[in-house]
């Protein structure tokens, strides 16, 4: 029997999606301590004053994910992540630099 295979569009959810403070460490894995420090560090820009207000867009949570994963799996703590993510920003927006000509 032939196979028969659907075609789906993506659809990029980050764009679609906010966070406030809770539902982000909910869905990052994070505690509170560890989602601050990653906003004290400049990783994640929430609009609003405090954690009681914080709005995130939908970017900050593959963000805190892998800010999160460098500190664990390297044992750079959060500081040292912000340092790395920092360094992959300037990569890639060379790397996008030159692919421009």
């Amino acid at each position: 029997m032939a196979q028969t295979f659907r075609y789906v569009t993506p659809v990029v959810v980050e764009d679609q999606v906010a966070f406030t403070f809770t539902a982000l460490c909910r869905a990052s894995g994070a505690d509170e301590a560890q989602l601050r420090e990653l906003v004290d560090e400049g990783l994640l820009q929430p609009n609003g004053r405090s954690p009681d207000d914080w709005e995130f867009s939908g970017q900050a949570l593959p963000r805190a994910r892998q800010a999160l994963r460098l500190a664990s799996d390297l044992g750079l703590g959060v500081s040292g992540a912000a340092i790395v993510m920092d360094l992959l920003d300037e990569i890639e927006s060379l790397r996008g630099s030159v692919r421009r000509g």
